[in-house]
């Protein structure tokens, strides 16, 4: 276990039955870039139990933040969402990742489509100065079931703009569009079927996205993820890999 280091819970969130975050304490020779994720997980019968897990803090934070699913019967959610506050945990020393702002190429907007638990990494993004920076527009959108599902919106619509660095930026640039699928809300339906038809675009008065001005990262289910890359891919973008810098990046890490 020479590159995991153990780390303890120092907060506990429950935003409903199935979904949770955790905060643990950082070991300070731990570097990353806004957008990886680690390996994370618990000592079970004196084995590691590892998941990937993105990073839902910004790098300049002295904790790390996570979100995570409930499954019953996972093999580690099943003990990882009874952690308290004081329990350690093990984390990987090396940060990694694709979905990442550098492996973009330079563009006007950037489109942030999560999701579930796929809003993780873009919880550390967008509060990230310098993608205030780099870019005008950020859109961030976030898919779920039901409205308990939407983590972080007081954090996304109250606290950022507030925020004494870059809240000014927060509120000229960042566009949040939550979507619901199996409850009434002013939003509803799924990411793709919205971007497809055309509403998503409409309802944040955006035109529809043109390779030469729009870039996106996209996180969330392999089937979410599938069915997006194959709209991006049909509108005229490129998917970056290997590190070549292209119109839009994915991550193919999740929790189980």
């Amino acid at each position: 276990m020479a590159n995991l280091s153990t780390q303890a819970v120092t907060d506990v969130h429950h935003w409903n039955e199935s979904l949770f975050s955790f905060k643990t304490t950082r070991d300070q020779s731990l570097r990353f870039e806004n957008g990886h994720f680690v390996m994370l997980g618990l000592e079970i019968e004196g084995k590691p139990l590892m998941r990937a897990y993105s990073i839902a803090s910004p790098n300049y934070d002295e904790e790390l933040e996570f979100l995570s699913i409930k499954v019953p019967d996972g093999p580690l959610t099943s003990k990882l969402q009874n952690i308290k506050v004081g329990d350690e945990l093990l984390v990987s020393s090396k940060p990694t990742g694709t979905l990442v702002v550098d492996h973009l190429l330079e563009g006007r907007n950037l489109y942030l489509i999560s999701t579930g638990t796929g809003l993780a990494p873009f919880i550390s993004i967008i509060q990230d100065p310098a993608t205030y920076e780099r870019f005008d527009k950020i859109l961030l959108t976030h898919g779920v079931r039901y409205q308990s599902e939407l983590a972080y919106q007081d954090l996304i619509q109250e606290q950022l703009p507030q925020n004494e660095y870059f809240g000014k930026e927060v509120k000229a640039q960042l566009i949040y569009y939550p979507t619901v699928t199996r409850e009434k809300f002013r939003n509803q339906g799924r990411l793709t079927d919205l971007m497809t038809s055309g509403k998503l675009f409409a309802d944040i008065q955006q035109p529809k996205p043109d390779p030469k001005l729009d870039r996106f990262m996209i996180c969330g289910s392999p089937s979410m993820l599938k069915d997006t890359c194959a709209i991006l891919d049909g509108w005229g973008f490129a998917e970056s890999r290997q590190g070549i810098k292209a119109h839009y990046v994915i991550e193919r890490a999740f929790v189980e």
